[in-house]
């Protein structure tokens, strides 16, 4: 993990003070509690996606004593516009961190743990054996805990996604990110229709809960984030998370629009009526925010009966 400044690199004009509307504000939460999470997750030798994407939300998280684990290194075989994970050639594959990801997590008390990684496009399986070791020794080693992964798209191997698929996982998220016609700037080493791909085999899976998420701010407009969510419905998406884009450092892409919180409840209705079962959405929301509590809200809505409309 690194000591960076984690404020966006749009926060700040050339005098310091904030440009940021003020409904970009991160929340905070316990500093002492914030920094007992640093020190256990350096004790552990651990990144998170939390520090190292520069997300607003680390005050609160970190202050509530939750973090989400990022594994198979810091260093990014991609190059995605948004994104603040460093670039480089990636450090070999750890075989000790499962074991220590799962006491960390022991220790912090978590009941749902979240998982993400770097993209390894240099390894012949795009990492995934390792992300089912982690799920498996979450398993044996806090079989209360519900796990949810956040996996890259493997460069569209089938049998990397069964791998992680074969571990378990309670959730299974994949974030597209943008729209399919921003990708060429945003995303040049991914693909859209390769990411529906795998939602879609994720969701013939049997896995409980199948996950998206995008952000707005990168020159998208209103009708294609409609239709957005109405594409991940179709292809079998059953939550999803939309968030601000906040630019994290000077060379990543600038910040096209600031929406507005009213619109996003407009997201989120839109979501539901595509057919959605969740839509987190909100200025602030981000992939893993409040992840456990998304997930405890799709299934009392499945033990209810009742399916969600639009509004509520």
């Amino acid at each position: 993990m690194t000591g960076r400044d984690h404020r966006s690199a749009d926060a700040a004009g050339a005098d310091g003070r904030s440009r940021l509307p003020p409904w970009l504000r991160s929340p905070q939460g316990s500093a002492a509690s914030g920094r007992a999470v640093r020190r256990r997750l350096r004790a552990g030798s651990l990144s998170t996606v939390c520090e190292e994407a520069r997300c607003p939300n680390i005050g609160r998280c970190f202050g509530r004593g939750t973090a989400t684990f990022l594994v198979l290194g810091d260093r990014c075989t991609r190059c995605c516009a948004f994104c603040n994970i460093l670039r480089g050639e990636p450090a070999p594959v750890d075989g000790d961190e499962p074991a220590r990801l799962v006491a960390a997590a022991g220790e912090l008390n978590l009941d749902h743990v979240v998982v993400t990684s770097v993209s390894r496009d240099d390894l012949a399986d795009g990492g995934a054996a390792h992300f089912a070791a982690v799920v498996y020794a979450l398993r044996a080693g806090l079989p209360a805990a519900t796990v949810e992964v956040l996996v890259p798209d493997f460069g569209g191997r089938r049998e990397s996604l069964d791998a992680v698929l074969a571990a378990r996982p309670d959730v299974l998220n994949h974030n597209v990110e943008t729209v399919a016609r921003l990708y060429p700037r945003v995303r040049p080493q991914a693909d859209f229709d390769r990411s529906l791909r795998l939602l879609e085999r994720a969701r013939r899976s049997g896995v409980s809960l199948v996950k998206s998420g995008f952000m707005v701010g990168l020159g998208e407009d209103d009708d294609e984030v409609r239709a957005l969510l109405a594409t991940l419905a179709w292809h079998g998406v059953q939550a999803v998370t939309v968030g601000q884009y906040l630019r994290p450092r000077l060379a990543a892409l600038p910040v096209a629009r600031y929406v507005e919180p009213e619109r996003f409840e407009d997201y989120r209705e839109a979501g539901i009526g595509a057919g959605l079962e969740e839509v987190l959405a909100g200025p602030l929301v981000r992939s893993s925010y409040c992840a456990d509590d998304l997930r405890r809200r799709v299934l009392r809505r499945r033990l209810s009966g009742s399916p969600l409309q639009a509004g509520q």
